[in-house]
């Protein structure tokens, strides 16, 4: 029985270039700063080693493992031009005079931390570069974020947050279990009070609770989440994500940035994918995202071409099996910035055919 001609267009698929050996458009497709001349293909690189905001010690060591790691060196195989400032310091940054609050440890330092990743990020997000924040524990968000909203409010765009994170880190002083300010992050950046003094002389930018998505969540204390609540905060945990994948939710989150005009800055803390994947930090919790979940999430990120920042944080280089924690960071980074699948180098211990 002959086929009919209309089933096999439908059956057609478009061919890939890439196995036509033409440029690939996906690669370099990020958010433009206005008067810019291409600065998607700068990234600036700054480290935070920083690891008072969190109970386990060790996420200071974070950013020497990224590199070492290859982060650098995949970004340039991209076509980037990096440059990498180093590791910030808070040494001869001096204290200020107001009044700490109660439940927020180590709050003196994290404030030296937060006032100077809000200024050095501000000033790399005006060079038109795409800023990388290496951590360290999360509570550099307070710090890093509160940068890119100030400088896409100057250029008149709303700033996202995509916070990748087994928890939700919308504690205040008043609602904390543990005190630590890594989990106090996300409802600093929305505003919350109860750290008013943390940026001292800093212009404060906070975004609306209506621009956090939190997207991996399995882990939220009650407190915590009757704050969510009452702010509305758009949450699409692990349950969301077994039954609908990750592509449904994430599509919607970037249909939604897309609408408004936005710009996304992506907070990735590693412990958003499954201890099997990620056993390098402190704070685990089993039934996260698998590898390739984190994969698709990166791949659409970069597809979307709204990205114009990014964290990474939590890893903790003392907690890891070998650098694995690292190396597949760096990779989840390299699909970011539009390496795909089929660029992957094979593994040095991968069975060659005849072998």
């Amino acid at each position: 029985m002959p086929i009919h001609s209309s089933l096999i267009e439908v059956a057609t698929v478009p061919e890939n270039l890439c196995y036509r050996g033409e440029p690939d458009q996906r690669k370099g497709r990020f958010v433009n700063s206005p008067g810019k001349p291409d600065p998607v293909r700068h990234i600036a690189v700054l480290g935070a080693p920083i690891d008072i905001g969190a109970s386990q010690r060790g996420t200071l060591m974070g950013p020497a493992s990224l590199r070492t790691a290859g982060l650098i060196a995949v970004l340039d195989s991209l076509g980037f031009e990096v440059a990498d400032h180093g590791d910030l310091s808070v040494s001869g940054i001096p204290d200020l005079a107001d009044a700490p609050p109660e439940n927020a440890n180590h709050y003196r330092e994290i404030q030296r931390w937060t006032r100077i990743l809000s200024r050095r990020g501000y000033e790399v997000a005006r060079t038109g570069a795409f800023p990388i924040f290496l951590g360290g524990d999360h509570s550099l968000s307070m710090g890093s974020v509160n940068a890119m909203a100030r400088h896409w409010q100057e250029q008149g765009r709303e700033l996202f947050v995509l916070w990748l994170d087994a928890h939700a880190d919308y504690n205040t002083p008043v609602t904390t279990l543990t005190a630590n300010m890594h989990g106090m992050a996300a409802s600093f950046l929305c505003g919350e009070a109860g750290l008013d003094g943390l940026l001292g002389g800093e212009p404060r930018a906070s975004i609306t609770p209506d621009r956090l998505k939190l997207f991996g969540t399995r882990s939220i204390d009650k407190l915590e989440k009757d704050l969510l609540r009452a702010r509305c905060v758009s949450i699409a945990d692990m349950r969301e994500i077994d039954e609908f994948g990750v592509g449904v939710p994430m599509r919607r989150f970037i249909d939604k940035v897309r609408g408004r005009d936005g710009v996304i800055h992506v907070s990735f803390d590693v412990d958003f994918l499954d201890p099997d994947v990620a056993p390098g930090v402190g704070t685990t919790v089993p039934g996260g995202a698998t590898y390739r979940e984190a994969h698709l999430v990166m791949e659409l990120l970069h597809d979307s071409g709204l990205v114009g920042s990014l964290d990474i944080v939590e890893l903790n280089p003392f907690l890891d099996e070998r650098g694995r924690t690292a190396r597949t960071a760096v990779e989840l980074i390299g699909s970011l910035f539009g390496q795909q699948i089929i660029d992957r180098p094979t593994p040095s211990n991968a069975i060659e055919p005849g072998e």
